[in-house]
């Protein structure tokens, strides 16, 4: 070739490498706006659908009060972990504002959704990518717990990052970014709730140590040291505070009635209605509209799993559904209760390959069958998202009821005398004291961190109200004291805090 030609050939190629280099930038900037287009759908959702100023729920204070400078510290529970209140002490080490809070967390879960979703690139097509996240966040249980202060959404992003980098990591072993995004993601669930990341990550374990080709050292390494460095605090906690990681793991299993052999399906049904905490798990099961969803799930994940066989990419479904069922198991079948946050990581791993599964049934068929599973598809889509919302508005509206009671009891309890400093003992005691900005204690049950002795003391120095509901008759040490009439029901004030001229 001489020169001349060669010249030519370089001008040519210049001039097509940045075309092929710009559609390829075009494309993968066009992908990244359709993910953080559901991600920021899911963040108006929220604003819109689950109101800003709803009050802190019963273990929202909990979590808040380790971080919060204007209420003392609830007692903090074996199984719990302080990864949610250090993600929220930024806002609430200065802001009381419950508002404030939920706007944070709402821009957050969805930028931490945009992440997850951004970990399966080159896995799935983008539309399956954001339809599997328009899908997740569909869920009222998603939106509902998506702004508020507990851990399961948090374990639920890191679950879906955690699967995308080490399905990105096995197909491309040369790049570093995908393993230090398991390592952060196993971070997040750890820090979150240490066991739910380990259940949700046993797969993975067992791909890496127990399948020749998988074998992936400086992935191992790097899921042991995320999963390490986030449950780190609570492993040290648990030799200061518990005796022991054992000690821990042991009270986690009193606290929560016992792990062991105890099947949970029908729970997890009866609280898809909207309880947030099924304990007991008692009453009707809720609509079979409201069920539906949960029985077509398993069938989507199926069909999904045999496309993705008959097209010979088993690993990118196998892989999420194993980790869904693993991180699954314990909240049906080792707890004796339900709450449907639990199983959010569980449809967090669902959603990518359901929603693949779903644009397999409406682009596979030919001629005239394509419309009917167009149309099949787009009116269960349809119902699903109105029973999604409708049990969203009951939820909420029930939630945000029950905590403007607690308001109002704060206002009464303050009326009475019971200010800060000040101590609440008894039924709700844990959110109405953190209202109130009193410490709460109880003699009994799972937050057990006070003698009756000590509380008869501590009413002589401070004011104390012990808080009852209204069939319930109060402590010995209480009998004695003034009783009044709240929301909530009754509550036994200590003498020295009563105004002068207040009786029962």
């Amino acid at each position: 070739m001489t020169k001349t030609s060669e010249a030519v050939s370089a001008r040519l190629t210049a001039g097509v490498r940045p075309s092929i280099a710009a559609r390829t930038r075009l494309r993968t900037t066009g992908e990244h706006w359709w993910l953080a287009a559901v991600a920021g759908a899911f963040t108006l959702a929220q604003l819109a659908l689950v109101r800003p100023d709803m009050g802190l729920g019963w273990d929202e204070t909990v979590y808040v009060s380790q971080v919060s400078a204007h209420a003392p510290a609830a007692f903090f529970s074996a199984p719990r972990a302080r990864g949610i209140s250090l993600l929220v002490a930024p806002i609430t080490s200065w802001s009381s504002s419950t508002a404030l809070l939920r706007v944070y967390l709402a821009v957050l879960s969805g930028l931490g959704l945009y992440w997850a979703l951004r970990s399966w690139r080159g896995l799935f097509p983008v539309r399956v990518l954001a339809g599997g996240g328009a899908l997740f966040t569909s869920l009222w249980i998603t939106l509902f717990y998506g702004p508020q202060v507990m851990p399961n959404y948090w374990v639920a992003v890191g679950a879906l990052a955690g699967v995308g980098c080490f399905l990105r990591a096995q197909a491309d072993r040369t790049r570093s970014a995908p393993v230090w995004g398991l390592a952060a993601s196993a971070a997040l669930m750890a820090g979150m709730r240490p066991t739910d990341a380990i259940w949700a990550t046993v797969p993975l374990f067992a791909l890496l140590l127990c399948v020749r080709r998988r074998r992936h050292p400086r992935l191992l390494i790097a899921l042991v040291a995320g999963l390490a460095a986030g449950a780190a605090e609570w492993i040290v906690e648990a030799y200061v505070g518990f005796g022991g990681l054992g000690a821990r793991l042991a009270e986690g299993s009193r606290v929560q009635g016992g792990l062991g052999w105890h099947v949970a399906v029908g729970d997890q049904l009866r609280s898809l209605g909207g309880r947030g905490l099924c304990r007991p798990c008692t009453g009707a099961m809720p609509n079979p509209a409201v069920m539906a969803w949960w029985f077509v799930l398993p069938l989507l994940a199926a069909v999904a799993l045999v496309v993705a066989v008959r097209a010979r990419r088993a690993a990118a479904t196998l892989v999420p559904l194993a980790c869904a069922v693993t991180a699954a198991v314990p909240y049906l079948f080792l707890i004796g209760y339900a709450a449907p946050r639990f199983l959010l990581p569980a449809y967090a791993l669902l959603s990518i390959p359901v929603a693949d599964a779903l644009a397999h049934l409406v682009t596979t068929p030919r001629g005239r069958w394509r419309p009917v599973a167009v149309g099949l598809v787009a009116v269960g889509l349809a119902g699903h998202l109105a029973v999604q919302y409708a049990v969203l508005q009951a939820t909420v509206s029930r939630n945000t009821a029950a905590r403007q009671d607690w308001t109002r009891d704060v206002t009464e309890l303050h009326r009475l005398g019971v200010r800060p400093p000040c101590l609440l003992t008894g039924y709700d005691d844990v959110p109405i004291a953190f209202y109130a900005r009193c410490s709460s204690a109880d003699t009994g049950g799972n937050n057990a961190n006070i003698t009756a002795a000590a509380l008869a003391r501590t009413a002589r120095r401070i004011p104390v109200a012990v808080l009852t509901t209204g069939t319930a008759r109060p402590p010995s040490y209480a009998r004695d004291w003034h009783r009044y009439r709240l929301r909530s029901g009754y509550a036994y004030v200590a003498p020295s805090a009563v105004p002068e001229g207040r009786g029962s």
